[in-house]
């Protein structure tokens, strides 16, 4: 009996990925608890198992060895065993992240959408600022961009994060956490996207922060936006690539 091909990362986990585990029931069954019980030997503390869309049957065999749901997408399932008891096993992602855009152009309008009232047409509009969920692997810079431009069809320039607020209870259960930008416009004629928003228009700040139906909070992040020229985009030498991160720091005067 041959242990199982892996990885191992720096702190007694055993890595298996989906391509180095049999398809076939009973011998993924032997071979994993033969392994299992090397990796004790060895000291290993916990096994993550990867099984993709072509080991789906294996799950019930896994789960009766004593592994447990960590986390899934659309291409796999990972499962973890614990061979040392009360092992730390660091969560999955708890987190989305958002990102709005505060766009003022030069006649002091601001950027507002009016999201789709779907089954409750008789609601009043409320005005919003233009934004959406950041893809995994985008920039906040980029992603806040794409998103206005989706939505209201204006092509922005990133500029600075003004704020951000975490809210918990989101989607799924997860936390939320949403940044609020500095956009400068480069056109002006908005062109929505009709699945999401029902209307945008260039308001007038005046009239935005007057408005009974603008929240508090949106009132306050544009009267910041105004006031504060917040956190730009720095690249600092030494640290990881912009490929790979964003680092963001006051603004100095």
């Amino acid at each position: 009996m041959k242990i199982l091909q892996f990885s191992s990362n720096p702190f007694g986990g055993v890595i298996l990925s989906s391509q180095d585990i049999p398809v076939d029931s009973g011998d993924f069954l032997n071979s994993m608890k033969f392994s299992i019980s090397q990796w004790e030997k060895q000291n290993f503390k916990v096994v993550w198992l990867e099984l993709d869309l072509k080991r789906v049957d294996l799950v019930p065999i896994a789960i009766h060895l004593g592994f447990e749901f960590h986390h899934c997408t659309s291409e796999y399932l990972q499962l973890t065993y614990s061979i040392v008891k009360d092992s730390f096993i660091p969560p999955y992602a708890s987190h989305y992240i958002g990102a709005g855009g505060v766009v003022i152009n030069q006649q002091n309008e601001l950027l507002v959408v009016v999201e789709n009232r779907g089954n409750i047409p008789d609601a009043l509009p409320s005005y919003k600022l233009p934004g959406g969920t950041i893809k995994e692997g985008e920039h906040i810079s980029e992603g806040v961009v794409r998103e206005v431009l989706e939505e209201t069809g204006i092509d922005t320039k990133f500029e600075s994060i003004v704020c951000f607020r975490n809210l918990h209870g989101y989607r799924f259960a997860k936390s939320d956490i949403y940044f609020v930008c500095r956009l400068t416009p480069k056109n002006s004629k908005i062109v929505i996207q009709t699945e999401e928003i029902e209307e945008s228009i260039w308001m007038p700040i005046s009239q935005y922060l007057s408005d009974d139906r603008v929240s508090l909070f949106n009132k306050r992040i544009v009267e910041d936006t105004i006031k504060s020229k917040g956190l730009s985009i720095e690249i600092i030498d030494g640290n990881r690539s912009p490929e790979q991160q964003e680092a963001f720091m006051p603004v100095l005067e």
